[in-house]
């Protein structure tokens, strides 16, 4: 029976379940039986012209890349990872791909909401960014100067040790915070990246086949599955979702297995034992878009990119609410905060994935590409997030999203 449990657990930690249960909600909420959101497609085209408008204006010659973490690394025009990667002197393409494992999975890790008057300021340049942009550079110049290594002739890399006896003084230094400069959840993601540290360091038979035991030996890990030299892009998720999972703070588990990103809403009904529950596993699929380019190039194919999902989080969820795709019944449900777990932001979330597909499908029309020329990671990048931050900065002053979720850092 365990046996069988366990599948049913492991069948959570995948995309298709992602998208299946999104679709599931979805068709609930169409039906009018969600208990916090109604739907209206008719103000679908309207969405869909937003973000086209956006992406054009971002890349004109709409040769899109994907929505992932490297996005954030270049500034003024300037990518400053490949600057650096470049200028360094590898063994091999696997060692520079390792580094790029290593730097991706701990910057999206530090990637959470940092809340509206957090700012880094940029020794290079002088100005003071914030929100994802101001962590991803403040990210980049930690591993850059070798904070994460234990060899200090060597800083691209991130070691299992130091992590997990990273000091939170480490991170509060090296992301300026200060009683002028706060930054959300500042102990939730120190606390993580120890438990990454922690995990990597026991499971040395997954992340230590090449090298000591890293973040990045998931590369190897991966890149063992590859057939004939390609690589689905799911399969990176479930690697990403079965070996990290457990540096999650407890939520749900099903089989002693812990399902990560993945939240109980009653309307979803299966005859299994994962009836329940929505798993949307968005910080893991962000992590999976950003580790596609490592594999590239490193010589690897990565097919089926739309096998992943849209990703559950603000800016692609304030797109359908600020544009009334997505209504409130209670309109004082907007003024209230939401613990994440909640049965609205369960919804929200979920909505969010299911309306993803369906837009994407909408912009191809729009556009005369397909899947394979417009993949969903490009019009996220080009697209969805950067809409959703458009239209939440027209609504509100600040920029906020139009529903107030608590964030624990470890979420969104």
């Amino acid at each position: 029976m365990a046996d069988a449990l366990e599948l049913q657990a492991r069948s959570l930690l995948t995309a298709k379940a992602v998208r299946a249960r999104a679709g599931q909600m979805f068709e609930i909420g169409l039906a009018g039986r969600l208990s916090h959101f109604t739907i209206d497609l008719g103000r679908m085209d309207a969405v869909a012209e937003a973000v086209l408008a956006v992406t054009r204006k971002a890349y004109p010659t709409l040769d899109v890349p994907f929505h992932a973490r490297w996005r954030h690394f270049v500034l003024g025009g300037v990518d400053r990872w490949a600057s650096l990667a470049d200028a360094a002197s590898w063994p091999d393409r696997a060692a520079r791909a390792r580094a790029e494992f290593d730097l991706a999975i701990v910057s999206v890790l530090l990637d959470a909401g940092a809340g509206a008057t957090w700012r880094y300021r940029d020794a290079v340049t002088g100005q003071g960014i914030g929100r994802s942009e101001g962590l991803a550079i403040a990210s980049l110049d930690m591993f850059a100067s070798g904070l994460f290594s234990r060899d200090a002739s060597a800083p691209f890399r991130v070691d299992a040790d130091v992590l997990a006896k990273l000091p939170l003084a480490s991170l509060t230094t090296a992301f300026q915070v200060s009683d002028a400069n706060p930054l959300l959840g500042l102990e939730g993601r120190t606390d993580l990246l120890r438990r990454l540290g922690k995990l990597v360091a026991e499971r040395a038979n997954i992340f230590g086949l090449r090298d000591t035991p890293r973040p990045g030996g998931l590369f190897d890990h991966i890149a063992a599955q590859a057939v004939g030299g390609t690589i689905a892009a799911p399969a990176i998720l479930s690697a990403v979702l079965n070996q990290l999972g457990p540096i999650w703070p407890s939520r749900l588990e099903l089989a002693g297995i812990a399902l990560g990103d993945c939240w109980r809403h009653p309307a979803l009904k299966t005859d299994d034992a994962t009836a329940g529950l929505v798993p949307l596993h968005k910080l893991s699929q962000w992590l999976s878009y950003s580790l596609i380019e490592p594999l590239q190039r490193a010589g690897f194919e990565v097919t089926d990119i739309d096998g992943l999902t849209g990703l559950a989080e603000y800016r692609n969820g304030g797109l359908f609410v600020d544009h009334e795709v997505l209504r409130l019944r209670d309109a004082a449900d907007a003024d209230r905060a939401h613990a994440v777990d909640s049965l609205l932001v369960v919804e929200w979330r979920a909505l969010t994935v299911a309306l993803l597909d369906r837009l994407a499908e909408l912009v191809r029309v729009k556009l005369g590409r397909t899947p394979e020329t417009l993949p969903l990671a490009s019009i996220l990048e080009g697209g969805t997030w950067a809409a959703g931050r458009a239209i939440a900065f027209a609504r509100r002053p600040d920029g906020s999203p139009p529903l107030k979720v608590i964030s624990d850092g470890t979420v969104f």
